[in-house]
């Protein structure tokens, strides 16, 4: 429309002085000239009467004058200004056509007007010449960019096959970017030289193996071990007796095989009420009980000390801070003075114990993150590492901690760091990158300070295999049937299990609502399905745990009331210590074992479960927040703060094939059996014992260099 306006203004007096002098043959000259214009394909002038007075050649008919005059001119008034431009589409054989009525004066006196008859087909045409442009143009992009590509593909190759060639001759890559590949490939040869070493003392990870392997790369040296938690407590009875009792603690399940395979020291606070009447004068008794194959040397402590280092500092504190779990940290001078304390004393009776001076120490957990500094102080030739066995947090969360420096500058006492995932590697460095001066060897994942190098790692914790336990344990049928009996259960019953200590990190909570939401959402469980909740007491000096039993309570009571019937309880919580064999009979009860965590380090309650079915029956549910769940991937990994998808998982576990069941547990017993609690030791050991051979010969070349100079 525009278009056909700007052709006939820009024409126009040359139009209106033919027009007015009558002069046809220039007129239709004009009209032609016009329609060289391909966009352009026929013109005519119309008379003000709407008679024609000349057109092209080629102008249809059907595009009449007397037609068209209709729309621009009025029947009555005769000035130019009532006049109007008048444009509609239309088709013609060739394509779609645009007729357009321009009107043309003299002095404002009408001469008449103008049509053009537009081919609206150029447009696709010009649409269609674009496309063809654009994909010829995409198309030659794309040749060039492969035959580049493929020149800088054969260039690349040909730098790296250099590379990776000097790499297997052990010589430094000329490339800085090869530098980290060339550390992983050395400690991939040493891991794999280790292996086959230890292949050919012992075969699988087993106690035996682990001694052969101490024995070979420590010549067969104790190892000291630090933890708050004694794996043997006496407990005075009220008929004058003595009750040995073993705690349920993922700690102790891990540690005590591995203090056992070394004939170590196991250094530890004796809390039970008969601990001093048991031990000797120097706080020594031999464990297990019948066997006494190691010494455990217990450390004794106020009730100010107890209540300031481990119930306030360490679990009002620490633990709430590395574990995202909804609750507050508190921190007390007073409670750092005591763990301060504390820590002083176990470091105390650490060099008291070991017999050499360049010892290998243990330091378990949270506990004592300033002990490695103090024991280095005393023992510099030591080889002293710790294993966090709860998480590490972030940077940004540590910052709460008024005394985050002491605690990294006390962890940075070790020789080796260890965590049991990865991302908590990561977690310690930035943490230490932010509040330190600290050089960080991103390539080694070590931090440098004081000249002194602490080795960062993950080692995920694991269990004993095959675990002792279940060596006196009934079948997995006659544990059911006594465990069914005790619950007084249905023989048709279907049963799920949770164990755990007290602890608001373990989500009991959201467990209990889970079950709710079954039997909300599927009424076919009501009266069926129980949950056996076997829930050890903890730390119950502290408000928030105390608040835990009671909202605990109260929510079991009331889903109780809610879906129970006669003497159906959908929930049955047993709050009291349960000792391994208990724990054990009712993993091999249940159709289910639910580990709900809201954040974990490892949880070895997962693992434990696996290693009771050896029938391989029952369904394991992990929370995606533990470290397990990054190892046991066949389990029904799950949300736990998502209920509807937790209680859809439960209900997909009860209802599983036998064959689904055997298939996922095989796959996991499997991996316990190869990843067990010895290989995590001896990792551990294996790389303590290359440290401290670094270390020796170092001092060595030291006092070479001294003796040199001195001379």
């Amino acid at each position: 429309m525009l278009r056909a306006q700007l052709v006939v203004g820009g024409a126009r007096q040359a139009l209106s002085s033919h027009w007015r002098m009558e002069q046809r043959k220039d007129l239709r000259n004009i009209l032609t000239e016009i329609t060289r214009d391909e966009r352009i394909m026929a013109a005519a002038a119309c008379n003000a009467d709407s008679s024609v007075f000349a057109s092209t050649t080629d102008f249809p008919s059907q595009f009449s004058c007397s037609q068209i005059g209709i729309h621009v001119r009025p029947a009555t008034d005769a000035s130019i200004a009532s006049w109007t431009t008048w444009h509609q589409e239309d088709s013609l054989p060739g394509g779609a056509v645009l007729v357009s009525a321009i009107p043309v004066s003299d002095d404002q006196q009408p001469l008449g007007f103008v049509v053009l008859v537009q081919d609206l087909s150029y447009a696709e045409r010009r649409e269609a010449r674009t496309r063809r442009f654009v994909l010829i143009a995409f198309g030659f992009i794309a040749v060039a960019a492969s035959a580049i590509t493929l020149l800088t593909a054969r260039f690349s190759w040909r730098s790296w096959s250099g590379e990776i060639h000097r790499l297997a001759r052990g010589e430094a890559p000329k490339q800085a970017e090869f530098r980290p590949i060339l550390r992983d490939v050395r400690e991939l040869v040493d891991r794999i030289m280790v292996e086959r070493e230890t292949e050919m003392e012992g075969g699988a990870w087993t106690p035996q193996r682990l001694k052969l392997t101490l024995k070979r790369h420590l010549q067969g040296e104790r190892v000291v071990i630090v933890a708050n938690r004694e794996p043997y407590v006496h407990e005075a009875q009220s008929d004058g007796s003595i009750k040995v009792l073993h705690p349920a603690s993922g700690l102790v399940t891990a540690l005590e095989p591995v203090v056992q395979a070394c004939s170590g020291v196991w250094i530890a606070h004796g809390g039970g009420s008969a601990d001093r009447e048991t031990a000797d004068k120097n706080g020594r008794i031999r464990v297990p009980p019948g066997e006494e194959s190691y010494v455990v040397r217990r450390i004794w402590l106020s009730k100010e000390e107890e209540q300031g280092y481990y119930y306030g500092f360490s679990n009002e504190g620490l633990w709430p801070l590395c574990h995202i779990a909804h609750a507050r940290p508190v921190f007390r001078s007073e409670d750092w003075r005591y763990y301060q304390t504390v820590n002083q004393k176990f470091a105390d009776a650490v060099c008291e114990e070991v017999d050499s001076d360049d010892p290998i120490i243990l330091v378990q957990d949270y506990h004592f993150a300033l002990a490695p500094r103090l024991i280095r102080e005393r023992l510099p030739r030591a080889t002293v590492i710790m294993f966090w066995h709860i998480p590490w947090t972030n940077s940004e969360r540590l910052g709460i901690c008024p005394w985050r420096k002491e605690i990294l500058e006390g962890m940075l006492g070790n020789s080796i760091l260890g965590f049991h995932t990865q991302s908590h590697c990561n977690n310690f460095i930035d943490s230490v990158d932010r509040f330190l001066e600290a050089r960080i060897d991103r390539e080694q994942n070590a931090v440098v300070q004081r000249g002194r190098s602490t080795l960062v790692r993950p080692y995920p914790i694991s269990l004993e295999w095959p675990v002792h336990w279940l060596k006196t344990a009934p079948s997995p049928k006659e544990c059911r049937a006594g465990v069914f009996a005790e619950l007084g259960l249905k023989p048709d019953a279907l049963l799920g299990v949770g164990v755990d200590r007290l602890d608001y990190t373990k989500g009991v909570e959201e467990r209990f609502l889970a079950v709710e939401s079954l039997l909300e959402r599927y009424p076919e469980f009501r009266g069926r399905f129980t949950f056996v909740q076997l829930a050890a007491p903890s730390r119950t000096l502290i408000e928030r745990y105390r608040q835990l039993n009671e909202s605990v309570e109260r929510l079991a009571a009331r889903i109780n009331e809610r879906f129970g019937q006669g003497t159906y309880r959908p929930i049955i919580l047993l709050r009291s210590h349960h000792e391994p064999p208990t724990v054990f009979r009712y993993y091999r009860a249940a159709d289910v074992c639910y580990v709900s965590s809201l954040h974990d380090g490892m949880n070895l309650v997962a693992k434990e479960f696996v290693a009771a079915r050896d029938d391989e029956r029952g369904v394991l549910m992990l929370s995606q927040f533990t470290g397990a769940a990054r190892e046991l991937t066949e389990a029904l990994v799950v949300n736990p703060y998502d209920i509807e998808e937790a209680s859809s998982a439960l209900a997909t576990a009860l209802n599983m094939s036998p064959d689904e069941q055997r298939e996922r547990l095989r796959s996991m017993r499997v991996f316990l059996a190869e990843f067990n609690v010895y290989r995590w030791a001896g990792r551990m050991l294996v790389d303590a014992a290359r440290v401290r051979r670094r270390e020796r010969l170092t001092g060595r070349l030291a006092e070479h260099l001294v003796e040199r100079d001195s001379s």
